[in-house]
């Protein structure tokens, strides 16, 4: 039986006790929290017959592995003394940091003791080193993913882009993220949203149902700081603020959109949130220039109708027109969305071929299907 390591860092720390504690009886308990995308990995690949584990790397590195001890991280523009504290300690480089090296100690021993023949190691790496993770290799002849949704040039640490020859297969959702892992050294680089559909998860609730929080004509659920990053959408849902708008985010909301702001969405709000809005407005961060973020899937899969950034990978996996509605600029996003709210049969018979479409070409049993090709072809 092949086995899965995840090296990952546990955002939604709350979350996880949560589904553990909710786990039915005789059923192992799951590594990860639904709201995380590693989770819908997790299952397709326990349910073609893989063993699977998980290092978290951020867990605190002396004292008991508790996931207790994390509490989930929300980004604010403004200065604080954490902050600071946490910039100064990242001058530091991490085979100096006692912290970091107990957490190579820590993940060495338990890659031992689970033996991997595959080590997942998603993105935005800060603790694990390049010479552990080629230990890791040498010792135990495992394939070695690197797996992340973002820019290495915008988002990735010194560590990451060090050890890139070291990566097997580096898996990216936007196709310009690849070329730049390639220029960084790595052998082999796929587009492959590893992001998509887990048909048990993104079920519709009843509209019937919706809790009237949730209820408006258009709405964002993701990411608005730092603004350098988000500008585009910042800009774009500026240009809503006329309209009944509604914002959900885990992380602090720029002041002009405050307004809208109606809280955090994970887990089952973020499923309620994009199932209750008649549009569901979906702009690209400023490092994606090709497309594929994670909403891109969630959304159509959830049978929300979407308007999306025109970018090419979202021509890629839908069809504009049929599955969802692309846009050019504000002023396109603003006449489209009074189009749109204006025709309600047109918009619910894109939203249903969308969610036709997601549910039969992005489900994560294909993705995996198609991880296993690439893993057999190197």
């Amino acid at each position: 039986m092949p086995r899965v390591l995840f090296i990952a860092a546990l955002h939604h720390p709350q979350q996880l006790q949560q589904d553990i504690a909710r786990a039915p009886a005789g059923q192992p308990p799951p590594l990860f929290p639904h709201s995380m995308g590693q989770r819908a990995w997790e299952k397709a690949f326990r349910a073609a017959g893989y063993q699977v584990d998980v290092f978290w790397r951020n867990l605190p590195a002396f004292g008991p592995r508790d996931i207790r001890r994390l509490r989930a991280e929300v980004f604010r523009a403004r200065w604080t003394p954490q902050k600071a504290a946490a910039a100064l300690m990242r001058r530091v480089p991490p085979r100096w940091q006692p912290a970091h090296l107990r957490r190579n100690q820590l993940l060495l021993a338990q890659a031992r003791r689970f033996q991997p023949d595959i080590i997942w190691l998603s993105g935005d790496n800060r603790e694990i080193l390049p010479r552990t993770l080629a230990q890791l290799k040498a010792e135990l002849g495992c394939t070695l993913l690197y797996v992340s949704g973002v820019s290495p040039i915008v988002f990735s640490h010194k560590i990451e882009r060090a050890a890139a020859r070291l990566y097997d297969l580096v898996l990216v959702n936007d196709y310009y993220h690849g070329m730049q892992w390639r220029e960084l050294g790595a052998p082999r680089v796929e587009c492959l949203p590893y992001v998509g559909v887990d048909p048990e998860l993104h079920q519709p609730p009843p509209l019937g149902d919706a809790p009237r929080a949730y209820v408006c004509d258009i709405g964002f659920v993701g990411t608005l700081t730092p603004p350098h990053l988000y500008s585009e959408r910042v800009a774009a849902l500026a240009r809503l603020r006329d309209f009944d708008l509604g914002i959900w985010s885990m992380h602090e909301v720029p002041p002009p959109l405050r307004p809208h702001y109606r809280g955090a969405a994970l887990g089952e709000a973020m499923l309620q949130a994009l199932s209750s809005v008649k549009i569901s407005v979906n702009i690209h961060g400023d490092f994606m220039r090709y497309g594929g973020n994670m909403r891109l899937f969630e959304s159509a899969a959830l049978g929300a109708f979407q308007l999306v950034d025109d970018l090419p990978g979202v021509h890629k996996w839908f069809r504009d027109g049929e599955h969802l509605v692309t846009f050019q600029d504000a002023d396109d996003l603003v006449a489209k969305a009074r189009y749109y709210l204006e025709h309600a049969e047109e918009r619910r018979r894109i939203a249903a071929a969308g969610r036709a479409h997601a549910l039969a070409h992005h489900r994560y049993d294909q993705r995996l299907a198609r991880v296993e090709a690439l893993l057999a072809d190197l």
